[in-house]
């Protein structure tokens, strides 16, 4: 195996009295997408800044492509692309005007500059939009210029904060299919997100991340399979009896039970979908418990992360305390 072309060892960061960082340790491929997976507040975005030297690690060494953030950001900023969580553009300018812009900042002829714009623009479907001001887009288009732009200098290796965070479900699938091309290509891809489809599709290897440290990593499948095997999905119709519908149906587990207080569920681990339901029906029965609906499934990257951290991957609330990109799922109790 090749060299990693992005290490960390033992990454910590803190601002003030809150460690956002309490030693982050990454190995990533060339040409793969490594993805980190966790809940708002779990330090993805101030790893990424770290990484693209927008951040200085309070210790430990970080290096990318070849460059230590540190000693050598200058050399590392050429050789890399960044769209954060928020479309950074220019509203005065048009969208091809953004483009040209970000072409200079890299060196790039005129010629280039244009010829590369020009493909970008139409790649993500804003060739029709290209020469009107970037304050007449729709949040949608302004946050693809903004991906737009993090390739005008070709970078080996992109950094995607939660980069479909806004998208509608058309756009996302675009960009889905633009991230796997552009890794066809030969880019290396660090994507953060929310999203477990996002992680589930797109990523070579993932790591969990909460509270500022990596809890697991592997594959989707490797993760899946701490599991064990499918999971039992509980809902009940009083949400008081959780804890005796875990007991009813601790036999049949092969992996600690899960609980959403706000919903009334309970999510058991099971070897095998054989049989469960019906077995999960009698004890439940003769324990004296109401189902309101029970169901059994495959293991998501979800479950994974509920399994090892006791919550959801939750998506990120904005100021109005609204959910973005999603519903806000409780905790468990």
């Amino acid at each position: 195996m090749t060299d990693p072309i992005i290490t960390a060892v033992d990454v910590k960061k803190s601002f003030g009295d809150v460690v956002a960082l309490s030693g982050i340790n990454l190995e990533v491929q060339a040409g793969t997408v490594f993805g980190l997976l966790g809940p708002n507040g779990a330090g993805k975005t101030t790893m990424v800044r770290i990484l693209t030297t927008l951040l200085r690690p309070d210790s430990g060494t970080a290096a990318v492509a070849g460059f230590d953030v540190v000693a050598d950001a200058p050399k590392l900023r050429s050789v890399i692309g960044l769209a954060g969580q928020s479309a950074a553009v220019d509203e005065i300018l048009t969208g091809r005007e953004n483009l040209q812009m970000v072409g200079r900042l890299y060196r790039l002829s005129k010629t280039e500059t244009n010829r590369r714009a020009s493909a970008i623009l139409e790649r993500f479907d804003l060739a029709d939009a290209a020469d009107r001001q970037v304050k007449t887009y729709s949040g949608g288009m302004r946050r693809r210029l903004d991906l737009a732009a993090s390739l005008v200098g070709r970078p080996q290796v992109l950094f995607l904060d939660e980069p479909t965070t806004g998208l509608d479900p058309r756009s996302r699938l675009g960009l889905w299919e633009f991230i796997e091309n552009l890794v066809d290509e030969g880019t290396t891809l660090l994507l953060t997100t929310q999203y477990l489809e996002e992680a589930d599709r797109l990523a070579d290897r993932i790591a969990v991340i909460d509270q500022g440290r990596v809890i697991a990593e592997g594959t989707e499948s490797e993760l899946k399979a701490t599991i064990g095997g499918d999971v039992l999905e509980l809902k009940l119709a009083d949400p008081t009896q959780m804890s005796l519908a875990a007991e009813a149906v601790a036999g049949m587990c092969c992996g600690e039970p899960s609980f959403e207080p706000d919903q009334g569920i309970v999510r058991v681990p099971v070897e095998s979908a054989v049989g469960t339901i019906t077995d999960a029906v009698r004890r439940v029965d003769a324990a004296g418990i109401q189902l309101a609906d029970i169901a059994i499934h495959r293991p998501t990257l979800d479950d994974v992360f509920l399994t090892i951290t006791g919550h959801h991957v939750e998506p990120e609330v904005a100021a109005n305390g609204q959910a973005k990109g999603g519903k806000r799922r409780g905790r468990r109790g």
